[in-house]
């Protein structure tokens, strides 16, 4: 009798949330909605033999992590080509037509919402898993936080599902919770956000649910990842209504048009309407509505041929240059910035906006007390587009560039093929020695917690480091003769430090900030060379039998690693312990497949993942019947419940670090 009432409510829940989040026709007010919700937490409260993880009771909850697990995208992430203009629209329509011999196709139009992209994973119509886009290969996983988000079901509507559906979509924040939320933190003194999509993104990347369900997030789903189990329809946009079917939100925008000219026509439409629309949006995004066309299109490196995001402007706004800067970054190359009277664009406060270079500085002519006109180039990076002339002043002068460094006056040389001017100084210019020491420390690259750019500006400033390698020289008291830094504070960074020596190959070589080489790239080199010597005494032909590797590539490592001060610098990181760490797969635990659930009291989701791998283990992030064993830690959930199921082998922590 009681198990029936609860299921009756939540039953009732579940289509009232369908309703209000999917139909946008709520049948019934929030008063009455409020009253099914409490009698069904008064109900679990007194049963709680009956609650079960899909109850809407449960968003929220769950012990605050200590940071978020890597996730592995079954099924890459992918990106979209951009468009800026109607002629480059045309130019992808006119490539689809060639390509599929049509004269006409039709595509999906909807929003580009300036949000977070996100996969969700349902196995068997439940909510298992959900993970940020992060590279596109892996993301972070932050199912908790996620569950918070009301307009995500937990468990799917009807019960006609795919064994596993992977839904991916977008997480935002709608205008007006955004502002809601501004004016909440301004009353209590907490520091406002810039604009939705930050608020959105600092909500979600919150390690305890609790204050990621506070905020006000959204989520619309746009497409699919890995399916089994299920036959999919033959259209997107009849995709969409079966995702619309199963729970899931989609675009009240979602068109489908009859050609580019119709496609044209609609994002002229919603650009009219981008200020009413109740979410930021930063663009238009076609797709081919037949599945067959886009398997016949299919993809190129980071990007599905059949799909397109049509960028809408960056909202412009004029305002002044108070003054103009020129900043030496982390390669040396000089960067002309303008300092511009504060000015709200897209909300955001603009005070400074690139000028690039000293050529793009001299073509456009600004100059000190000019208006112009600034936008945010994709709506991130502010630059100025134009001087408005006839408000010049008449005290104007053209902006002289400095004929040497502007911060350690070292000589200047322009950059090969390139229009950049790089000082020549190296690592003896103060303002290069911060930017590689704070690449070095960053997190991509040897993750040193805690050492941010104000103690490095100190540390440079003081004359105590000249090299990435004077980090791991400094001692306790060293660090305690900072300002700032208290005696916690300095065993932490100590500790930190001591930790980071042990690190991966593409790791380290993206540390050492050489030019063209990228954590991707870094990455590649290492499946092929096992460690940094060897990388170092190979040739140019070496490298350039490596596929993805090309000439500038080579060129740039050759120099590096030819360069006597960096020979110095690695020998000294050798000599101090670092070490990169190599997996030898014919280990004990060759051939199997583990799956980490719950919490461990004695390592992260990371180190034990990294443990098992040096053994030569396949970790997984989902249970099936090719699982060996499952390590389960505290707040084991769902995928223990399936191990038991499939009777797969289940090793608690005591158990799980005898066997390491």
């Amino acid at each position: 009798m009681i198990k029936q009432a609860i299921q009756t409510l939540r039953q009732q829940i579940k289509q009232h949330d369908y309703a209000y989040y999917v139909l946008d026709a709520p049948q019934i007010p929030d008063n009455e909605y409020d009253q099914l919700f409490s009698e069904l937490q008064r109900l679990e409260q007194q049963h709680p033999k009956f609650i079960t993880l899909d109850s809407p009771t449960q968003r929220v909850g769950a012990t605050p992590l200590t940071q978020f697990a890597s996730v592995q995208h079954r099924q890459k992430m992918l990106s979209l080509s951009n468009a800026f203009t109607a002629d480059e629209v045309r130019d992808f329509a006119l490539r689809l037509q060639k390509q599929l011999k049509q004269s006409v196709i039709d595509c999906v139009a909807e929003p580009k919402i300036d949000g977070l992209a996100i996969s969700l994973r349902y196995e068997h119509g439940q909510l298992v898993q959900a993970a940020t886009r992060g590279d596109g290969n892996a993301g972070e996983n932050v199912t908790q936080n996620v569950r918070t988000i009301k307009s995500i079901p937990l468990s799917l509507l009807g019960d006609a599902w795919p064994q596993i559906l992977e839904v991916r979509g977008e997480i935002f924040m709608p205008k007006k919770g955004f502002h809601a939320l501004n004016q909440q933190r301004r009353t209590t003194g907490e520091k406002t956000f810039a604009n939705p999509r930050n608020a959105a993104a600092g909500s979600l990347r919150q390690l305890d649910a609790k204050i990621t369900a506070q905020r006000p997030l959204d989520f619309l789903s746009y497409g699919l990842g890995e399916v089994q189990g299920f036959t999919l329809p033959a259209s997107y946009l009849d995709i969409l209504q079966q995702l619309k079917a199963w729970g899931l939100p989609i675009s009240v925008e979602a068109r489908l048009l009859h050609g580019i000219d119709a496609c044209l026509t609609y994002a002229q439409a919603l650009a009219q309407r981008r200020d009413a629309l109740p979410y930021d949006i930063d663009g238009i995004v076609y797709k081919v509505n037949d599945l067959a066309l886009q398997n016949q299109l299919g993809f190129i490196a980071r990007a599905p041929r059949w799909a397109l995001a049509h960028k809408l402007p960056g909202q412009e706004q004029s305002t002044q240059v108070e003054a103009i800067h020129v900043q030496v970054g982390r390669t040396g190359v000089l960067t002309p910035v303008a300092q511009l009277k504060p000015v709200n664009i897209a909300g955001v406060m603009v005070s400074s906006a690139t000028l690039h270079n000293a050529n793009e500085l001299q073509r456009k002519d600004v100059r000190v007390g000019d208006t112009v006109v600034v936008r945010r180039a994709g709506d991130v990076i502010p630059e100025i587009v134009n001087v408005v002339l006839s408000k010049r002043p008449p005290s104007g002068v053209p902006f002289v560039f400095p004929p040497c460094c502007p911060v350690c006056g070292g000589a200047l040389a322009q950059v090969v093929d390139q229009v950049a001017i790089r000082c020549t100084a190296g690592s003896l210019c103060p303002a290069q020695r911060k930017q590689a020491l704070a690449h070095f420390v960053s997190r991509d690259a040897l993750d040193v917690n805690g050492l941010g750019a104000a103690l490095i500006e100190q540390l440079v400033d003081k004359g105590m480091v000249q090299t990435v390698a004077d980090l791991y020289t400094l001692t306790l008291e060293d660090w305690l003769s900072l300002d700032l830094v208290a005696d916690k504070t300095a065993h932490n960074l100590l500790a930190a430090l001591e930790n980071s020596k042990k690190t991966t190959l593409p790791r380290l070589l993206y540390a050492l900030g050489i030019p063209e080489i990228g954590l991707s790239t870094a990455t590649l080199l290492s499946q092929h060379c096992a460690d940094l010597h060897q990388l170092s005494q190979a040739s140019a032909e070496n490298l350039l039998t490596i596929k993805g590797i090309g000439e500038v590539t080579a060129r740039c490592l050759l120099d590096f690693f030819q360069s006597p001060d960096n020979q110095r610098l690695i020998a000294q990181l050798h000599h101090l312990g670092i070490q990169t760490e190599k997996i030898d797969i014919k280990q004990k635990l060759a051939g199997k497949t583990f799956v980490l659930t719950g919490t461990l009291s004695q390592m992260n989701r990371q180190q034990a993942q990294a443990a098992l791998e040096n053994l030569g283990a396949k970790v997984s992030t989902n249970v099936s019947k090719k699982t060996d064993y499952l390590v389960a830690g505290d707040n084991a959930g769902s995928k223990l419940h399936k191990a038991q199921q499939l009777g797969i082998k289940i090793l608690d922590e005591t158990r799980f670090n005898q066997l390491l």
